[in-house]
């Protein structure tokens, strides 16, 4: 019998809630590339024959951006957002577990300033319009907003499993 590989990668377990989020954003940034790729290949047939649609072109800007954060939240539910952790990985395991807190913490202190920001960047631009789409400019600026917020709830989850005391190992197990 042949062994199937799962569609999407495993993430280590978490409370219902979590998973469920995180399955959400999975299949939204699936769903978003998916749309991407379509309106890219659509686009490149239309200019075979010198034509051109606008507003494919900003449609596609506005879900880079949302792909963009989204594609962050996935790696943070991951622990694969980019870290360095030659130094961390030399310590003994209760200043492994401190230091692993302190990155994280600082990560996540960043990311809610970066919340704080993009909701008030949503806020401020509902008034503005993408130019060919017509549609309110808040709507592209709310992809960070929403992404960084994401991302915040998995690196929270993330600091509190490290504060009880579970090894990167168990939180991020690794997968072939």
């Amino acid at each position: 019998m042949e062994e199937r590989l799962p569609l999407l990668a495993p993430v280590a377990a978490a409370p219902l809630p979590v998973r469920v989020l995180g399955r959400i954003v999975d299949w939204t940034v699936i769903a978003i590339g998916a749309v991407m790729a379509t309106m890219v290949f659509v686009n490149v047939c239309l200019h075979l024959f010198h034509k051109d649609l606008a507003w494919v072109t900003e449609f596609g800007e506005l879900l880079m951006v949302w792909v963009t954060f989204l594609g962050g939240a996935c790696a943070a539910q991951r622990g694969a957002h980019m870290t360095i952790t030659e130094f961390i990985d030399k310590l003994e395991p209760p200043a492994r577990r401190w230091a692993d807190a302190a990155v994280q913490g600082a990560c996540l202190v960043m990311l809610l300033v970066l919340v704080r920001y993009g909701w008030s960047l949503v806020d401020g631009n509902w008034g503005n319009q993408l130019t060919v789409l017509q549609w309110p400019m808040a709507i592209q600026y709310m992809g960070m907003a929403v992404g960084c917020s994401l991302m915040s709830v998995f690196v929270a989850f993330d600091v509190w499993q490290i504060l009880r005391g579970v090894p990167r190992e168990q939180r991020y197990p690794v997968s072939e």
